[in-house]
């Protein structure tokens, strides 16, 4: 890992503003598991105050920081408001696999900015706020009230972020009618969009059974019954990855993933455990039946004998889709702006979780969206980076987006 200044080789001329105030934020460390939620609270109350934007940090009793808001008031705060939703924390990193320390923002002479967080997600956070400086400057007005949402923990499954945020008196005061999240980099020249995503389920298998000596054939050991319940999980893995290689007009968010994520057990090498754990990381299609699928998982944990639990850490049984009709309302105004733009939209399901699915559960339109075409898939890998040039470009796609949806649609809803 190469370690550089602040002032960095490839840097030659002005920088423009709106990458500066990107690294800037990139260099905040909200890192889990302990992410420094505080310093990004007061680096987006500046920027809110540059900007004159409304803002508000809620927080729980404790001092947790739930959400915070920069608002921008429409002329018409009666009309259903627009909310840009992006989440402040980033996933660990494993320095001695980077080119340069994931947390300096270095910026290469072909402008690649390498930090992590480049791609997911600060970088649309931050697009989102450029985009609406620019719009202020040139004297632009919106009918409907803008709200940017930057949320905690959406890293780890949004349950002290967006979950907790949208039962609050709060976020119903927005009075939200659409919403826009993060969605996904893309190799190519066209530009992904999600109008849903997979169920995301973390299940617990817990298999108890007679201990023992490591010299001697136990049967009905936890051990055992783990073994058949990975297989199961196993083969279905393979039944989907299947489906999903021989149809080439599958993407991955129409299939279901299974990955093992975690195991438990054991005290020493020498004694067969009495109880062991697994945790699988699963990613439910929307045409999947949940309830049948649950069926099929508790399936397995009986055919692998007794003392077999199954437990479900965190997943939803329901789940929203954002309509793309050419009659929607909303659709039909995002999708005539990026038509504008000649931008080459490519429909699908998210393959992995965001803070969308809060938002899709209680009937809120939602679509993930980051503009970054051209661009390597880097989030949560290492040396992940976005070009100096993706990221302006985002900044006027959304400065489009922004004023379409805020000031150009046709109805009330």
């Amino acid at each position: 890992m190469k370690t550089v200044n602040m002032v960095e080789k490839g840097q030659k001329g002005e920088e423009d503003p709106s990458v500066t105030v990107f690294r800037e934020y990139l260099r905040i460390k909200t890192v889990q598991p302990n992410p420094d939620y505080e310093s990004a609270v007061t680096f987006l109350q500046r920027i809110a105050g540059e900007l004159d934007l409304q803002f508000q940090c809620i927080r729980k009793d404790n001092g947790e920081v739930t959400v915070v808001i920069l608002s921008w008031e429409g002329s018409d705060p009666s009309l259903p408001s627009i909310m840009l939703n992006s989440h402040m924390d980033v996933v660990p990193v494993f320095p001695e696999h980077w080119t340069y320390e994931p947390f300096s923002a270095h910026k290469t002479e072909n402008g690649n900015i390498y930090a992590r967080g480049s791609q997911d997600m600060k970088c649309v956070g931050i697009q989102y706020i450029e985009a609406i400086r620019k719009l202020k400057i040139q004297g632009v007005t919106l009918a409907r009230t803008l709200h940017v949402t930057f949320v905690p923990d959406e890293e780890i499954g949004g349950v002290k972020g967006m979950r907790e945020f949208v039962k609050l008196d709060e976020f119903k005061a927005m009075n939200v009618g659409f919403a826009l999240d993060e969605g996904l980099a893309n190799p190519t020249d066209a530009f992904k969009i999600y109008y849903g995503e997979r169920v995301t389920w973390w299940v617990k298998i817990t298999c108890r059974g007679p201990p023992g000596h490591g010299s001697r054939f136990i049967e009905g050991s936890a051990a055992e019954k783990m073994c058949k319940v990975v297989q199961s999980m196993h083969a279905f893995r393979e039944e989907q990855k299947k489906r999903l290689d021989s149809n080439p007009e599958l993407r991955l968010g129409d299939v279901t993933t299974v990955n093992w994520t975690v195991s438990e057990g054991g005290v020493q090498p020498n004694v067969v455990p009495s109880e062991m754990s697994s945790v699988f990381d699963i990613r439910i299609t929307p045409t999947t039946d949940i309830e049948e699928f649950e069926k099929m998982i508790k399936g397995w944990c009986e055919e692998a004998g007794e003392g077999v639990d199954f437990e479900v850490l965190q997943g939803a049984r329901t789940w929203g889709l954002t309509s793309t009709a050419d009659d929607d309302p909303w659709w039909s105004v995002l999708s005539s702006a990026c038509k504008k733009m000649g931008l080459t939209l490519e429909k699908e399901i998210f393959p992995a979780g965001t803070d969308s699915r809060y938002l899709r559960e209680l009937g809120y339109p939602a679509i993930g969206f980051s503009p970054m075409n051209n661009t390597p898939i880097l989030l949560h890998d290492h040396d992940e980076f976005l070009n100096e040039s993706v990221y302006l470009r985002g900044i006027e796609i959304y400065c489009e987006i922004i004023t379409a949806l805020g000031n150009r649609a046709p109805f009330n809803g």
